[in-house]
């Protein structure tokens, strides 16, 4: 059965702010995203999920599926994406190629996504503009390590 089938868009519009982190690249990484009603800003999903070992730019191409799909669970038929990833905004916008590798089946995944909605922007926003997907990202890195078990000395 095809996403089309499964998708049917509501006429509800929604703001989506994402963040990837990453503490080395490639380290600990996670992807947070904030998903906010357009017309009132309630925020509806407020979401970290820790990725294991992953860069930056696939912790941000992550937090950008997750929020998609969360969007489509909210039968959203209207989203702006707000992200502070130069590189992730401009790929998504097709005014960057992508060339890693590593990157594009989750772009190709990403716009199969956003083709789903009656309209579907993605903007750069400063770091700044950005500080609750970031929190969000960092907390489920920061929950991660705690929950960690240490690891043992090495002879």
């Amino acid at each position: 059965m095809s996403q089309g089938s499964l998708f049917a868009p509501s006429g509800r519009a929604f703001v989506v702010n994402i963040d990837g982190a990453s503490r080395g690249n490639p380290g600990p990484a996670a992807a947070g995203w904030i998903v906010r009603d357009a017309s009132d800003g309630q925020v509806l999903i407020e979401e970290g999920l820790f990725l294991g070992e992953e860069t930056n730019n696939r912790a941000e191409y992550f937090a950008l599926l997750f929020a998609l799909e969360d969007a489509m669970m909210l039968k959203a038929s209207d989203v702006i994406v707000r992200s502070d990833s130069q590189l992730l905004v401009m790929q998504m916008n097709g005014q960057y190629r992508v060339k890693n590798a590593n990157l594009k089946g989750l772009h190709e995944r990403a716009k199969r996504l956003s083709g789903a909605f009656n309209s579907f922007d993605i903007e750069f926003v400063s770091r700044d503009e950005n500080r609750e997907a970031d929190k969000a990202a960092n907390l489920a890195l920061d929950e991660h390590r705690k929950a960690a078990p240490p690891k043992p000395p090495q002879p």
